[in-house]
């Protein structure tokens, strides 16, 4: 059995940062997906892939797959950079500022 370990990165929806703290560990599927013939539905035989374990530290994430016996890949997170800008947001109602302020 094979695992991924990573990080989640924020939703693009929304500028929030929740759920992205935890590390994730996640199975790798064994077997492909096939489709139901009748319903045309996609289905899976192997049950693992729909766990998903959450973990305070990529250490104990790490620690559980090495217990279990489990193959796996550490995906690390890429960060994010800050966008401040010199005056911020006030600056641009400043009212000594250089150039006109317009859309």
């Amino acid at each position: 059995m094979t695992a991924r370990i990573y990080q989640p990165a924020r939703n693009a929806m929304q500028s929030g940062q929740a759920k992205t703290k935890d590390w994730v560990l996640d199975y790798c599927p064994d077997t492909p997906r096939g489709i139901d013939p009748l319903m045309g539905w996609t289905s899976a035989t192997d049950m693992q892939q729909q766990i998903r374990m959450r973990f305070a530290s990529k250490d104990a994430a790490v620690a559980y797959a090495e217990t279990e016996g489990l193959v796996y890949t550490i995906t690390e997170p890429h960060k994010r950079q800050t966008l401040v800008r010199q005056g911020g947001y006030a600056e641009n109602f400043a009212a000594n500022r250089r150039t006109v302020w317009t859309h």
